[in-house]
């Protein structure tokens, strides 16, 4: 596992990343509310503002949510957002999808969490694209499918930041989302907990660990 870097250190990695131009495919994983989704978007904000539009696309593991239909159905909406509320062989080909560059176009399925739902061929990837970013929990999770996805991608990152900091934004996320401050810490604590300690040992099989 590399040192620690700070996120302007993760920006100027993936601009170098993007600049290969060849296909780069970097995962970031870490736990919920450790800011995965903001550095996604931060580096393919740099990296196109730098290398040109639409050198850089983020496309989210969350789009891989199972439809709340299906966890209804399934007896897991309750826990939403553990590894067993994904398709994760789904993703899993989708990145390897993305890392072959073989297509014109691959779609990728996007997450809105206005409606909370996932939203199928919403990302567009063409084979033009030189850097994808796909974040989520689970990237280095060592059961399967997922322990495969550490070797398809060109690095994979962890993001990381104090507990206390992590909750607080996943309170005033699920705020934001409708839930009044106490359903909104008690999921954050209860549900997001539980799938942060499965998170946090999968650290040690990331190439680099950016403190956001």
């Amino acid at each position: 596992m590399r040192a620690e870097g700070t996120v302007d250190q993760a920006v100027e990695r993936a601009v170098e990343l993007a600049s290969s131009g060849e296909r780069t495919v970097l995962g970031i994983a870490g736990a919920p509310g450790t800011g995965k989704s903001t550095l996604a978007r931060r580096i393919v904000i740099a990296v196109d503002a730098r290398l040109g539009t639409g050198v850089a696309v983020q496309v989210p593991m969350d789009g891989f949510h199972l439809a709340n239909s299906a966890l209804d159905a399934l007896g897991r909406h309750d826990r939403k957002g553990a590894i067993d509320t994904f398709d994760a062989d789904g993703y899993v080909a989708l990145v390897r999808r993305l890392v072959a560059a073989t297509e014109p176009v691959v779609w990728a399925p996007d997450f809105d969490r206005r409606v909370d739902e996932p939203v199928a061929g919403s990302i567009a990837v063409p084979r033009s694209t030189r850097l994808v970013v796909s974040e989520g929990n689970y990237l280095l999770d060592d059961s399967d499918p997922w322990a495969a996805l550490p070797t398809l991608f060109t690095e994979t990152w962890f993001c990381a930041v104090d507990d206390r900091v992590r909750v607080d934004r996943l309170v005033g996320r699920h705020m934001r989302h409708g839930r009044d401050h106490e359903a909104a810490r008690s999921w954050a604590v209860e549900v997001d907990g539980v799938n942060a300690a499965r998170v946090a040992p999968t650290v040690s099989r990331a190439s680099w660990t950016i403190r956001t």
